[in-house]
């Protein structure tokens, strides 16, 4: 009888195991040290279909100011959630526009890696937000640091 029972709090715990994937947290070793290595990169997937990596992009987006000049009513290719990318779609050519920001800034240097390829995920991921969920996430992040009153980092 107590291995039955076992059985069968192990088999029901199953979906509420399976069920928290996309936003598995990994933490360690397996971060990115560097930039994608093209579309096909296989450690693309652990960021964009991962709503924790995503939010977190999110958030970078508001604290590095990002939000002050890529908005709904920006002009042209300043416009991220329009989806028209300019140099391209895919994961890594935004990557890389991010990272060798135009005109002039290079977040290459200033934002870690792995804040990159959150950011990266966001970005690729603002098209299917709407307005309402853009201004709602805004709110909520109204208290954290954003522009030029966050410093980066500890």
């Amino acid at each position: 009888m107590r291995g039955a029972t076992i059985l069968i709090l192990a088999l029901a715990s199953l979906p509420a195991l399976a069920a928290c994937s996309r936003e598995a947290r990994n933490l360690g070793p397996s971060l990115p040290q560097t930039a994608p290595t093209g579309n096909a990169d296989p450690r693309i997937a652990a960021y964009q279909a991962n709503l924790y990596q995503v939010a977190q992009g999110g958030r970078y987006f508001s604290w590095y100011g990002c939000s002050g000049c890529h908005d709904d009513g920006a002009p042209g290719a300043a416009n991220l959630p329009d989806g028209q990318w300019r140099h391209g779609g895919g994961f890594a050519e935004v990557y890389q526009a991010i990272a060798r920001h135009r005109p002039g800034r290079d977040y290459e240097r200033t934002i870690p890696i792995e804040q990159l390829w959150q950011l990266t995920a966001y970005v690729r991921d603002l098209p299917r937000h709407f307005p309402e969920k853009r201004r709602r996430t805004s709110l909520d992040q109204k208290g954290e640091p954003q522009g030029s009153r966050w410093s980066g980092p500890l």
